[in-house]
């Protein structure tokens, strides 16, 4: 082998599809220069929103993104060959935030109500959130889909929406401002593929090695984020934009501390989850299983080579 392009680290595209702490690993990773260990010179994209996300990769434009499992199954289902690798965080960690003229659930007839993008994980934990209330989705208000956090947050101060479903950075941001959170979907209890670092069958059979090479670096990425709080919660600050100590410091106990799993491992039971919610309304996702739309191999992999286990040693 030429030793030159060996030295060379491999230029690889990544995209991140939420301002959401549950993507963090990959930001880490890339403040850290943990990419750089395993031979990559990683760029980071951001692609507001999972559906979004899911089409980037699907076009070939990116061959990795981190988006929710839920978006792989419906681009399955459409005919794509997406699979998730490695799990980000299989929580809801979502809260429905109301504006002044929503103070409690009943108060959303006739109402408009925000999620980043249709088939993205605000909108799985709005419906699934729903199925306890008394008004629904569509029926009794309008659910629009608004592009990222930041924006559904500036669209109830405009008045444009008058409720959201937030990530839990930017429902405490909206709690300290005055909006009420009346709903938190985390509680509900239900294992959800929210976010995960997916790639395209195709890319992975002929990229073998970069994708292991990318899911190394993941796994070291979030020992390295649970492990160095203090780093951890300084690129929390800057991919955040917020520079308020308490307030990172209660993301990175949530995120880091609770929802991001130590070792990642696509979750089967929580495809299954999105796959039964998916079903409702597409007949096609009746007679698919959850396993299709993962591939274990990787982290098998590196559990088998002894990586995972020397990580956390």
């Amino acid at each position: 082998a030429d030793l030159g392009a060996q030295a060379r680290p491999e230029k690889v595209r990544l995209v991140f599809s939420a301002i959401g702490s549950s993507q963090s690993p990959l930001w880490i990773g890339y403040e850290a220069g943990i990419f750089r260990k395993y031979g990559l010179d990683a760029e980071l994209l951001y692609v507001g929103g999972g559906s979004r996300a899911a089409q980037v990769v699907l076009s070939g434009e990116v061959p990795i993104a981190m988006f929710t499992g839920a978006a792989v199954i419906s681009a399955d289902l459409a005919g794509g060959d997406l699979v998730n690798v490695a799990s980000g965080m299989n929580v809801m960690p979502f809260f429905l935030v109301a504006g002044p003229s929503v103070r409690q659930i009943e108060d959303l007839k006739g109402k408009k109500v925000a999620v980043t993008r249709f088939a993205s994980a605000t909108d799985y934990a709005l419906r699934y959130a729903a199925e306890k209330w008394s008004v629904k989705p569509e029926r009794d208000f309008t659910v629009l889909q608004i592009g990222g956090q930041p924006e559904m947050i500036a669209a109830i101060k405009s008045g444009a929406v008058q409720a959201a479903m937030l990530n839990a950075e930017f429902m405490i941001l909206a709690r300290r401002e005055g909006y009420r959170s009346l709903a938190d979907v985390s509680t509900l209890g239900i294992p959800f593929p929210t976010s995960g670092l997916n790639t395209s069958r195709a890319f992975a059979r002929n990229h073998r090695d970069t994708v292991l090479r990318v899911v190394r670096a993941y796994c070291d990425s979030i020992h390295y984020g649970k492990t160095e709080k203090k780093f951890a919660v300084g690129v929390l600050s800057k991919y955040l934009k917020n520079d308020d100590v308490p307030f990172l410091d209660s993301v990175y106990d949530l995120y880091l501390g609770k929802y991001v799993p130590k070792i990642p491992y696509p979750s089967a039971e929580a495809m299954k989850v999105a796959l039964d919610q998916i079903a409702e309304k597409d007949p096609r996702a009746r007679n698919a299983h959850a396993e299709q739309f993962i591939d274990s191999s990787f982290m098998q992999e590196l559990d088998k080579d002894g990586f995972i286990q020397q990580l956390w040693r």
